[in-house]
């Protein structure tokens, strides 16, 4: 099974990495990265594919 997210990241405070974290904590793994381009300012936004075996 596989599911992508999009991982921001703009502060320390305003972001999503727990999200991602938790994931891999859980048995996931990621099989890509992609930066996402665009004006963002000083925010950063990156496509993960992630994998996990169905049980």
């Amino acid at each position: 099974m596989q599911e992508a997210i999009v991982v921001y990241y703009v502060t320390s405070k305003k972001n999503n990495l727990e999200v991602l974290n938790a994931m891999l904590s859980d048995g996931w793994r990621v099989v890509s990265q992609n930066p996402m381009g665009g004006q963002c300012g000083a925010a950063m936004y990156s496509l993960v594919i992630l994998e996990k075996e169905e049980k």
